[in-house]
């Protein structure tokens, strides 16, 4: 049922994009073994930290876009539980490409892609 969008409330509103959110992540998500293309990832290697939207999953690497090197994490927790950190370099825009073979752990990302220099 279509609905007029002038005649919505802000809670209503609201509700509307929550739901047309979570379907957007059901189409632009795609599993692969236990990698989640589109889902944003922590990528813990045996030198860096990297985080990033997954775009591709490749039989020897991971491929992200949207990425940044992160030099200082901090507090892993207040890291992952927040989004705290000290130190993060972006990436230019495009594709970065992990082996993953390198790969220590990896977890989900439920922040904001750090794109700032910090």
């Amino acid at each position: 049922m279509k609905q007029d969008l002038n005649k919505l409330s802000f809670e209503e509103l609201k509700k509307s994009v929550e739901e047309l959110d979570k379907k957007k992540d059901t189409l632009t998500k795609k599993k692969v073994g236990v990698w989640e293309v589109g889902e944003n990832y922590v990528l813990r290697t045996v030198t860096m930290i990297q985080v990033g939207r997954l775009i591709a999953v490749e039989q020897d690497e991971l491929v992200l876009e949207d990425a940044a090197w992160v030099a200082d994490a901090g507090r892993w927790k207040d890291f992952l539980d927040v989004g705290k950190l000290n130190e993060v370099e972006p990436f230019p825009d495009g594709k970065v490409i992990v082996g993953r073979h390198a790969l220590i752990d990896a977890c989900v990302w439920k922040h904001k892609l750090l794109r700032e220099q910090k």
